[in-house]
Parts: C-alpha cells; sequence; structure tokens
C-alpha cells in the first residue's frame, strides 16, 4: 500500500536503542519494515507514530475499515511470549491480537485510546480497584505450555545473587537483597502456573471502546500471582509520599490486590520481594550500587508487616 510519507522513527525510542549494534539495527530496519506490513496487511496510516520503551507503534485503518495499531518491537526474551499469552486471554480484560507475523514478532493490535492512559485518572484508589480487577481476570486464566516459566527466573535469581550484591555499597541493603533472596527460595518449589502479565501498571491500562479499560504490553509468564503485585505497587509513587505515610499507603495497595485476587498474603509477600530482587540484581547489572528508594520503602515495609 502506497502511503504518502515516510514513517518516522522518534527520538526518544532512537534514544533507547541506540546503544548497541542489534539495537542500531533493528532501528534502521523500522521505517522499511513498516512499510512492509502495512502493504502486506492492507493498511492506511491513520494518526502519528507513537512509541513505548521498546516498540515503535503506528495507527492504521484496515482495508475493511477496522481501525488497529500496527506494533513492531526488536524480538526480546521478554516479549517473546506476548502474542500466546494475547491469543490466550482472547481479548478478556487485555487488548486483542488481529493479526501476528510470526518470523518478526510484528503484531496487529485492536485500537484502543492512547490520549486515556489509567494514569490518567485522578482519584488513586479508584485506579488501584481498576487494576486490581483487570489483574485477577488475567491471572485467573492458566498458563498455555510454551511460556517462561518462574520457577526458571527465579532459579537464575537466587544463583546471580551471591555474584551481585557485594557491590551494594550499603550493608543494610546487602541485607536485605539477601532477605529478599530467601523469601524466593522459600517458595521456589511452588512457582505457579497461572498466566501473568508481569508489568500491569497504570500506563500499560488504557481506556477501550468494547471495554471501558483493558491491558496492553503484557510479557507473559506463567507464575503465582504474586509475582505480579509489584508494578501495581509503585504506580504514581509521588502521590505515595504525599499522603505522608508510605508504609500505610504502600500497605493499603497490598492489601486491596491481594484481597481482590484472593492471595495468600505471606506467599504475595515473598514473591514480591522476588520482583524486589529482580529489580536490584537488574540496577547492579547496570552498574547501580545503591537500591532504588521506591524499591527498598515497599520491601522494607512488607518485611516489616509480613503477616504469619
Amino acid at each position: 500500500m502506497n502511503t504518502s510519507t515516510p514513517i518516522d522513527v522518534p527520538e526518544a525510542l532512537a534514544a533507547i536503542h541506540s546503544g548497541n549494534d542489534s539495537g542500531r539495527a533493528w532501528l534502521a530496519a523500522l521505517p522499511r519494515q513498516a512499510e512492509e506490513f502495512l502493504e502486506r496487511w492492507a493498511l492506511r496510516p491513520d494518526g502519528p507514530v507513537t512509541h513505548g520503551m521498546a516498540s515503535l507503534v503506528l495507527p492504521v485503518i484496515r482495508a475493511d475499515g477496522v481501525r488497529a495499531v500496527l506494533k513492531l518491537q526488536q524480538a526480546s526474551e521478554d516479549n517473546a511470549g506476548a502474542p500466546l499469552g494475547l491469543r490466550t486471554w482472547n481479548g478478556d480484560g487485555v487488548v486483542r491480537l488481529l493479526d501476528l507475523d510470526q518470523d518478526t514478532g510484528v503484531m496487529l493490535l485492536e485500537r484502543l485510546d492512547e490520549t486515556r492512559p489509567l494514569s490518567a485518572l485522578p482519584d488513586d484508589g479508584a485506579a488501584m480497584v481498576i487494576l486490581a480487577d483487570l489483574l485477577t481476570r488475567l491471572t485467573a486464566v492458566p498458563a498455555p505450555a510454551g511460556l517462561r516459566g518462574l520457577a526458571d527466573i527465579a532459579g537464575a535469581m537466587l544463583r546471580q545473587a551471591p555474584r551481585a550484591v557485594p557491590a551494594l555499597r550499603d550493608p543494610a541493603e546487602r541485607r536485605l537483597v539477601r532477605t529478599c533472596a530467601s523469601a524466593v527460595a522459600e517458595l521456589i518449589t511452588e512457582p505457579g502456573d497461572r498466566l501473568l502479565h508481569w508489568d500491569l501498571h497504570y500506563d500499560n491500562i488504557l481506556a477501550g471502546h468494547r471495554e471501558p479499560w483493558l491491558a496492553i504490553d503484557p510479557e507473559p509468564l506463567a507464575g503465582d500471582p504474586g509475582f505480579d503485585l509489584l508494578p501495581a505497587l509503585d504506580n504514581r509513587w509521588d502521590d505515595v509520599v504525599a499522603t505522608g505515610d508510605v508504609p500505610r499507603a504502600v500497605l493499603r495497595r497490598f492489601d486491596l490486590l491481594t484481597e481482590t485476587l484472593d492471595l495468600d498474603r505471606r506467599r504475595a509477600t515473598g514473591w514480591t520481594l522476588g520482583r524486589v530482587l529482580q529489580n536490584a540484581l537488574w540496577d547492579i547489572e547496570d552498574g547501580k550500587t545503591a537500591l532504588e528508594p521506591v524499591q527498598l520503602a515497599i520491601a522494607t515495609t512488607l518485611l516489616e508487616h509480613r503477616a504469619g
């Protein structure tokens, strides 16, 4: 299909991926790849190009008049399971997959309202209820065969932690990360079998047309729903701080999530500490020598209020 203007890669997306050869090669190929799929799937551009942290998103209209978005992303271990997860959920609480190119991972997705993320909802309490309800629906689905499993990810973290922890400057932070690793070690034999989104926060929930709110950008994983809570806990952190009582605000969110999802609170605490461990290991790998204050605050709060 002939398009009136070439597809330009947003500067912000280019800045994220231009630091290595594979990223630069992906960026260079994006305009041509977008044109290829516009032609192949008979799509007409229908608005400005947008992007996420790892994807180019082009609003389009199909030949049958259906409004959709063309999503192109650099293949990674994190997003490899997205098509399988989306097909398994089949639009229940999540954006619908309309078409897929298996070789490249390019997806044609249902069009949602990108100007209305859940983060724009003024009432944080109402937003958290919406997120919790969506997360309940998503994690109620058994994970299909073929997805990465939490047991493998947890095992890799436990192997990595002893080598990584000494990089932290503060002895108290080193102790905290080791405590998080111990919590994971206690749970690793029961990793769970639910279909997890793995990154459900306010900006990954958009207003829809067939439903008021739908999740986007899953990084599907098979595991315990407790491993899915941390992205919700650190949403809109300035609002948490503004309450004047960070532990209370964190616990209010944690209690809402665990009650709505009907989770065992102690297990959910352990797997949330596992997410703190994962983020700490990623940060250390990136050369950081201190924990992020938000992660530290959440982990400390949950450890001080761990239920028996």
